[in-house]
């Protein structure tokens, strides 16, 4: 059986080929509708299988003037178009199609409808009247000429094709709502892991503010450190080498001076055994800690006696900080013990802070004087006092806590431990 595909597109024109070719068919092409009535002139094909838009000469004109001539009106012509719109199909009935067949196309659609209208041409039309009649569109009149067995099968045969590409589509669609989906939830878990991340990397980044924090502060404290024990060992150098020009002719100035270099010794260790605390400070990376049980640990590690430790803090309050923060509330415990004189209570409770929350330490006892409230944190002043509450301050700041007392004088001492947002949580 020999067809003529006509169309304009080369590529389209071969791969038509390729495909009738494949089942059997003998084919050849024609680029325009002028071309293809030379062609059908000289050697007349069994099926003429046209594309619509072409220059020169368009599918409907090329199905028109072959149904027209008595010689060629019995030529089946097969439409090939996109069926963009319901007019399509009217015009190729108007201009005597006998089928089409929509793009994009199937090899075995094409089969189809060669087989569909070699049928029907063999088989006589019970209503064989082909009486005109005219029907409206958009575009205007069109007169049909087609009979019904004809316009049946056209309008089945696009049918057909619409229902299966709807069906197509609606399998498409459904795949992508499918694909959306998981797109959707592929984007949540990547949001969600990057919040993640992102706060991993701000955990991260105080980790290592805090390390470079505390390790600034190690360097200064032995340097610090360093000068305090030259100090103390020179002066207790002099005062032997005192003691030693004065033990025959002034042995009494000489055992004063013994029992300074004694008391300079005393420090000397003092000094020695905070640089070995001190150095534990950032050592570790800060966590989070439960207050309350900061202080009910810390009360375990004191001796109160008497005095009462009354601890209100909310049991799901968390602090980020140095592993070492008990420390600072046993030297809060043991500073009021050991300083208050007539102390009878200790109180710990919880108030929010803008920016922040504050975590406050009060007592009863006699207060701090006012000219003591920031010397008390000073590493010189915990020399001769203690060197707990330089500490507590030294623990705290690793993560941006400050502490400052703020209590009055002869009623209670007051420590206001005041830590930023990101160093305070409701825990779990």
């Amino acid at each position: 059986m020999k067809i003529l595909v006509v169309e304009d597109s080369r590529t389209q024109a071969e791969s038509l080929r390729y495909i009738l070719e494949k089942q059997g068919y003998t084919v050849s092409i024609a680029s325009n509708g002028r071309d293809a009535l030379e062609q059908i002139g000289v050697g007349r094909p069994d099926l003429v299988l046209t594309d619509l838009v072409m220059p020169e000469m368009d599918g409907y004109e090329l199905c028109r003037r072959i149904k027209r001539d008595r010689d060629l009106q019995y030529l089946p012509v097969i439409m090939v178009t996109q069926l963009f719109d319901p007019v399509d199909v009217v015009r190729g009935l108007e201009a005597g199609a006998d089928n089409f067949i929509i793009k994009p196309y199937e090899p075995q659609d094409i089969n189809s409808r060669i087989r569909n209208v070699i049928t029907t041409r063999s088989t006589p039309d019970p209503d064989m009247s082909c009486s005109a009649f005219e029907i409206t569109l958009a575009d205007g009149n069109h007169t049909i000429t087609a009979n019904r067995r004809q316009i049946l099968d056209i309008l089945l045969s696009t049918y057909e094709i619409t229902v299966r590409k709807n069906a197509e589509l609606q399998e498409a669609h459904e795949r992508l709502n499918l694909q959306s989906d998981q797109l959707q939830q592929a984007v949540a878990d990547q949001t969600q892991a990057n919040r993640d991340l992102q706060a991993e990397n701000a955990e991260r980044l105080k980790v290592e503010k805090a390390l470079a924090d505390a390790n600034k502060k190690l360097q200064l404290m032995a340097s610090i450190t360093r000068h305090d024990l030259l100090n103390q060992l020179t002066a207790m150098r002099e005062y032997l080498e005192l003691s030693a020009a004065r033990r025959t002719k002034d042995p009494e100035n000489a055992w004063v001076n013994v029992a300074s270099a004694t008391a300079v010794v005393n420090q000397t260790i003092n000094t020695v055994e905070f640089t070995g605390e001190y150095q534990k400070i950032g050592v570790k990376s800060p966590v989070w800690h439960n207050a309350r049980m900061l202080v009910e640990l810390s009360e375990k590690f004191t001796n109160p006696g008497k005095v009462r430790i009354i601890n209100t803090l909310p049991e799901p309050l968390e602090i980020y900080a140095d592993p070492l923060i008990m420390k600072v509330f046993s030297n809060l415990i043991d500073n009021a013990l050991r300083y208050g004189k007539t102390l009878t209570t200790i109180t710990f409770h919880y108030e929010t802070a803008a920016g922040g929350g504050m975590i406050l330490c009060e007592d009863d006892g006699v207060g701090i004087a006012d000219a003591e409230k920031e010397k008390i944190f000073a590493y010189e002043y915990g020399l001769n006092s203690g060197l707990g509450l330089f500490l507590a301050r030294e623990i705290l700041t690793i993560t941006g806590i400050t502490i400052t007392e703020t209590g009055v004088a002869g009623k209670g001492a007051r420590f206001e431990i005041l830590c930023p947002k990101n160093a305070i949580r409701s825990g779990s």
